[in-house]
């Protein structure tokens, strides 16, 4: 019977396990064990990046949705958040502030805010590469059209964020209204990925209803995608949202889910997500120290941060975007890694 570092290692050769291997990395680790895939992890991410750490700008310039995702701060039956829609000469100056700081990627997100249509979303986005060629511009907007997609492509986005939460139907509808399904947003990821961006897909670790056959689900889906990034945090709960009593996901589960996808992806932006932060006071290092490349400071006005709540507990809202810089630098610096001027693109085939 293999130990777990043998499993550790088969995964960083082949980049894929039989599912019971997959079962012993995601359940039954002991510490030693997972400082040992993390090291692995580390050494892999060193190879293809070295120690560079690329900042994302993020913008949350809408937080009206018309969807109603049962775990989403800002589903659209809540009541209790303040909806607000940044202008588009809010949103450039936020890029504006960003890139004079060193940002050299800016991360449109929002919900699916119907208010903005194709034209306006494609006139942002053209203005923004006007003003800053040298820059990447992310879009996660949700679920289009291909038709959608490929005007926004068309005008300058270089990449899509797109979680798909969960890859197994019967969780997405527990997680889901009846009116979204994981079959549909898959096809987005496709589309998306043959349009030509670089593409992001992740999950929630320690999603309520969540098993290790869910996660093993994901990682088949993702090695099958072959996603650019994939974007993973801990289940964080909202107080207003029917999941509100649901458990947290760990850092240890989100940590060790992290350096598998290191692993099986060895090119994939990964980021040490805001809800890592959030859990942990070290988390965005932890994760880091797991096999991330990618942290995204909010460049959103402080004015709008505390009601882009998609969980509760949510860090850095009341810090500027200057602040929120310097202190990702001083963090990083800290942990042996610097934080580069660059766009961060994905690094290409291994």
């Amino acid at each position: 019977m293999k130990d777990h570092r043998e499993i550790i290692d088969q995964l960083e050769r082949e980049r894929t396990l039989p599912d019971a291997d997959f079962t012993a990395l995601l359940t039954d680790l002991s510490s030693e064990d997972g400082e040992y895939l993390y090291e692995r992890a580390r050494e892999v991410r060193h190879r293809v990046y070295g120690r560079d750490v690329y900042l994302r700008g993020l913008i949350e310039f809408t937080n009206y949705c018309k969807n109603d995702c049962y775990y989403c701060g800002i589903r659209k039956s809540n009541c209790n958040a303040q909806r607000y829609r940044l202008t588009d000469e809010q949103i450039l100056d936020c890029c504006e502030q960003g890139h004079a700081l060193g940002f050299r990627t800016f991360v449109l997100q929002g919900g699916e805010d119907v208010w903005y249509d194709d034209d306006h979303i494609c006139a942002l986005v053209g203005e923004i590469k006007r003003r800053f060629s040298d820059c990447a511009v992310t879009l996660s907007i949700g679920e289009k059209s291909r038709e959608s997609y490929q005007k926004y492509f068309d005008a300058g986005a270089d990449r899509y964020l797109l979680r798909q939460e969960t890859s197994d139907p019967a969780h997405y509808r527990y997680l889901h209204p009846a009116d979204l399904s994981i079959e549909h947003r898959k096809q987005c990821l496709r589309d998306l990925k043959d349009i030509g961006y670089q593409v992001g897909c992740g999950i929630m670790v320690g999603s309520p209803g969540q098993t290790p056959e869910h996660i093993i689900a994901d990682l088949h889906f993702m090695a099958d995608l072959q996603p650019h990034m994939v974007g993973i945090g801990p289940f964080i709960p909202h107080k207003d949202t029917p999941f509100r009593d649901e458990a947290p996901g760990t850092l240890e589960d989100t940590l060790h889910l992290l350096a598998i996808l290191r692993l099986m992806l060895p090119n994939a932006l990964l980021p040490a997500t805001t809800a890592l932060g959030t859990i942990h006071p070290q988390g965005r290092e932890k994760g880091i120290l797991a096999g991330a490349n990618v942290v995204m400071p909010n460049l959103s006005p402080t004015s709008v941060r505390k009601k882009y709540l998609l969980y509760d507990g949510k860090i850095c809202t009341g810090d500027e975007a200057a602040e929120c810089h310097h202190c990702m630098e001083g963090r990083m610096r800290r942990i042996g890694y610097q934080v580069v001027v660059s766009r961060g693109d994905w690094a290409g085939t291994a």
